[in-house]
């Protein structure tokens, strides 16, 4: 046996080693990924079921009652319920909608379609990536001072009139704000959609004499639509979610004499309360009253039906539009 005979085996030898090596490190990889989310899945259902368990007492035997109750300050009212959260959290992510998505997505298509990639553009885009990560309760204060209060600084710089026209402490005022809080993420997932079209559909729309406007009516929007509407959609999902930026901005937990229906807009500018807000508040009533523990859960499920509504329409929306893509 000759040594460059010797050493083909040797190699030979050497990359099998490797090749198993590189097996055992992967199947090693996807057993601890897949470990992960199987722990995710039990942590979650475990809670899930142990909610649910303690709702069921309350959307058993009064589901349209609790639904359709006000607050109350006792958990053995047979009028308690959450419809006054439902309107507070419904005409929240109404504002969200019309004020967010459009601004949002626009952004997104100017800063990838019209705006020069200049060293402005690069430091723009990097701060709305930094306020996408900014903790909610800071907007909160934001909207605090922009939308309930005559905030000096605002004054300033002509903002002052805002506080009067949303009337303070309003679900105008709330939604507002929970549109700020979403608007960077808007815009980085509409940024993502937009970047992912192909180039040859841009060209192709020039190729044909198309204006960048009717380009981007024709072709970007299209078929960037599904991205845009997922992330969008799970955007109010989150706005829908959150306490904190409520509680600053003047969401209430009582008090509330008017029980309005879903539709009714005369109650835009006055107090309010949303499902976050009242769920906060009847898990801090459960050491006086146990009753509000089993209320609170019937909330929690209430919140997590109306999110779960909004994730599948997305699904459902985006596939439409992938399906119309294709």
């Amino acid at each position: 046996m000759t040594f460059s005979t010797i050493g083909t085996v040797a190699r030979r030898g050497a990359n099998g080693f490797e090749r198993k090596r590189t097996d055992v490190a992967g199947g090693l990889f996807k057993a601890v990924i897949l470990s992960a989310l199987v722990v995710s899945l039990l942590v979650l259902a475990v809670l899930l079921i142990d909610t649910v368990a303690d709702a069921w007492s309350q959307l058993s035997t009064r589901t349209w009652d609790f639904l359709n109750g006000s607050l109350r300050s006792r958990s053995i009212d047979d009028k308690l319920g959450v419809k006054q959260g439902l309107y507070g959290s419904f005409w929240i992510g109404v504002f969200v909608a019309l004020t967010a998505f459009p601004i949002g997505v626009g952004a997104a298509i100017y800063l990838e379609e019209y705006a020069n990639k200049s060293r402005l553009a690069a430091v723009i885009e990097l701060v709305i990536r930094n306020l996408a990560g900014v903790p909610s309760v800071v907007y909160g204060l934001l909207g605090l001072f922009l939308f309930v209060e005559r905030s000096t600084i605002f004054g300033f710089v002509g903002l002052g009139w805002l506080a009067d026209a949303t009337g303070g402490r309003s679900v105008l005022s709330a939604g507002l704000t929970l549109a700020v809080l979403v608007l960077p993420i808007v815009i980085i997932t509409a940024q993502e959609a937009v970047r992912s079209v192909p180039s040859g559909l841009k060209e192709g729309a020039y190729g044909l004499g198309a204006t960048k406007s009717e380009m981007v009516r024709t072709q970007i929007l299209p078929y960037a639509a599904p991205g845009i509407l997922t992330g969008t959609l799970l955007a109010m999902s989150r706005a829908i979610g959150e306490a904190a930026p409520l509680i600053l901005v003047g969401a209430i937990t009582g008090g509330l004499t008017r029980n309005p229906e879903l539709w009714d807009t005369s109650g835009l500018r006055e107090k309010f309360t949303a499902l976050p807000i009242i769920i906060v508040e009847w898990v801090s009533e459960r050491g006086r009253d146990p009753g509000f523990s089993e209320a609170a859960a019937a909330a929690i499920v209430v919140l997590l039906v109306l999110v779960l509504l909004l994730n599948m329409t997305a699904i459902l929306l985006r596939n439409r539009f992938e399906k119309k893509r294709g």
